[in-house]
């Protein structure tokens, strides 16, 4: 389901999450609620470029974060000129100023699946577009701890001697440090992106692979398959892709699965204590921690990406369990 999300999130919702118009009609709607659209007429449509043609159909498929041709009310009346209302305050204009279908001023419903938050934007449009972004984060994360605590634990577990103690002892200091203060230092220093945050979390989770690989490499290196494949000549990485991987991969994909649902949950932490992508991108830890402003009169900002964080640790660990379960079926409850 998260990586349909991940896939199609333009098709799921094409709404802008940044999208922000007439704030004393759309601030804080509650779940469900609607209403209504209209769109002016822009300016010079027949004698537009190619460039601009094409600016202007990209824009039906990729929504922008602004436009003015867009009006949202509570009601229109529809007479020789449209007056549409803004919380009681009336306002009018051209009929012909509207955009029009056999002469019918085309004014539609915006619906507000799970509501608006404090800037009249698309909860929903930002739940799917910031499942995008913790995901991103956590593949990128996992990704880059799986090649460092491989690495390292392979140059340990078989190399063994100074090696091993040098890399044990640069293991430890990183588990015994407080790692949120590494994290924040980092992103003091080098701004809150996307890529900082991958790279943050990625060097801060790669220990619990490095333990696993290395003790398995200790293990497997005194077997006789493996002791053939040195007196072939396999390279170093031959021997670690070929002979060492096939065997340990149960062990690591089990520590993936349950390093992903933590990367997620650290990036949400990071996210609500104004550390993590910034304000370019949506995050369920920011979208938590703006809503908490609003908590006594929009629950609906708190509850929903609340839900989505909790369903996705959820769905993740469940999974690590059933696969600890499937390659090994002596673990029990």
């Amino acid at each position: 389901m998260l990586g349909f999300v991940l896939l199609f999130a333009p098709i799921i919702t094409n709404e802008n999450p940044e999208f922000s118009k007439n704030l004393s009609v759309t601030k804080l709607l509650p779940p469900f609620s609607s209403v209504k659209q209209c769109e002016l007429k822009s300016d010079g449509d027949n004698n537009l470029s190619g460039a601009e043609v094409f600016r202007k159909e990209s824009e039906e498929v990729i929504k922008p974060s602004f436009n003015d041709n867009i009006i949202l009310a509570d009601s229109f009346r529809v007479s020789d000129k449209i007056i549409y209302f803004q919380k009681k305050e009336a306002f009018e204009i051209e009929r012909e100023s509207l955009n029009s279908k056999a002469g019918i001023p085309v004014i539609n419903e915006k619906f507000y699946l799970v509501g608006t938050d404090e800037f009249g934007r698309d909860l929903f449009a930002r739940l799917i577009h910031g499942t995008r972004i913790s995901i991103t984060v956590g593949l990128g994360a996992v990704v880059l701890s799986f090649i460092i605590g491989i690495i390292l634990g392979f140059i340990a577990g078989y190399r063994g001697g100074f090696p091993d103690v040098l890399l044990n002892r640069f293991a430890e200091i990183f588990l015994a440090f407080p790692i949120i203060y590494l994290v924040v230092l980092i992103l003091a220093l080098f701004g809150s992106s996307i890529f900082s945050i991958i790279i943050v979390l990625g060097i801060s989770g790669w220990m619990s692979l490095f333990k696993i690989v290395k003790s398995e490499v200790l293990s497997i290196k005194r077997k006789d398959f493996f002791s053939t494949a040195e007196l072939v000549g396999l390279s170093k990485f031959q021997l670690l892709s070929r002979e060492i991987l096939p065997v340990i991969i149960a062990p690591v994909l089990v520590n993936l699965v349950f390093l992903f649902s933590n990367v997620v949950l650290a990036e949400a932490a990071l996210s609500y204590l104004g550390l993590g992508t910034g304000n370019t991108y949506p995050s369920w830890g920011s979208m938590i921690s703006s809503g908490q402003e609003y908590i006594t009169k929009a629950w609906w900002l708190i509850v929903f990406p609340g839900l989505g964080l909790i369903l996705t640790l959820f769905s993740f660990n469940s999974m690590g369990k059933m696969l600890g379960k499937v390659f090994n079926p002596r673990l029990i409850e």
